[in-house]
């Protein structure tokens, strides 16, 4: 069994794989990290690696404190990746953002693909049919945006994801919601739209804590998997063993 972990920006999310079926995912918080493993290790005994990518602040040496237990791997721009990094500045292109490109270029081979992470951030990254890695787009996410409109505004309340009633806001809220909601779904299926008419062939993944809220509103038909980045972690290190 394999244990993966993704340390995102906001939370840390986690599944156990046997082989490549998850037999259970969890999600919790950045302080609860040591705790939850023990749990999860107390469960599934036979866990034999633990996988970590991670774009947040943990220190490494609280996934060492398992290493008597398993063995631990952390992904790294170092590693043998199914695809051709043709990325500017490729040292800067986060770990999770890799991950998901490794893991849309294994499970749809031979196919343009651009992946869409919902989450804090929202990121946007392609791979053509050739296995190339071109890069994407990077703007905030659904919460990012909330935070903003109240954070750099004087009298603009902070609101909770919802979705509007009406592309027209008959009230303050309403219109929030209109706006950061529409005005995010109106992005995504434009850069689709855009990639759609420049690439032919064409898969669209949308994962992310948002993509079950997002799936339903966007035009465009996607493959939605809230799971795809930890599927894509188990996946990217099965490749990395038999690759390295």
């Amino acid at each position: 069994m394999v244990l993966t972990i993704d340390v995102g920006n906001t939370r840390i999310k986690a599944a156990v794989f046997e082989g490549s079926t998850i037999l259970e995912n969890f999600v919790f918080e950045k302080e609860e990290l040591e705790k939850e493993i023990k749990k999860i290790l107390k469960k599934f005994q036979n866990c034999s690696d633990l996988v970590v990518a991670s774009v947040g602040n943990i220190e490494k040496q609280s996934f060492l404190a398992f290493e008597k237990q398993l063995a631990i791997h952390f992904l790294t721009h170092e590693d043998a990746f199914p695809f051709i990094n043709k990325y500017a500045t490729p040292k800067t292109l986060g770990i999770d953002r890799m991950v998901l490109a490794a893991g849309a270029t294994l499970q749809f081979p031979k196919q343009n693909r651009l992946v869409i992470d919902a989450g804090t951030c929202i990121t946007y990254d392609f791979i053509d049919e050739s296995d190339q890695y071109l890069g994407g787009a990077i703007s905030p996410g659904l919460r990012l945006r909330y935070e903003a409109l109240h954070n750099y505004t004087a009298r603009l309340p902070l609101l909770s994801l919802e979705a509007p009633e009406s592309y027209i806001g008959n009230a303050t809220a309403q219109s929030i919601h209109s706006g950061v909601v529409n005005g995010f779904v109106y992005e995504i299926d434009g850069f689709i739209d855009e990639y759609r008419a420049n690439f032919p062939n064409f898969i669209i993944i949308l994962t992310g804590g948002d993509a079950d809220f997002l799936a339903k509103r966007l035009k465009n038909t996607i493959f939605a998997n809230s799971n795809f980045l930890l599927e894509s972690l188990n996946q990217t290190f099965q490749y990395k063993i038999n690759n390295d």
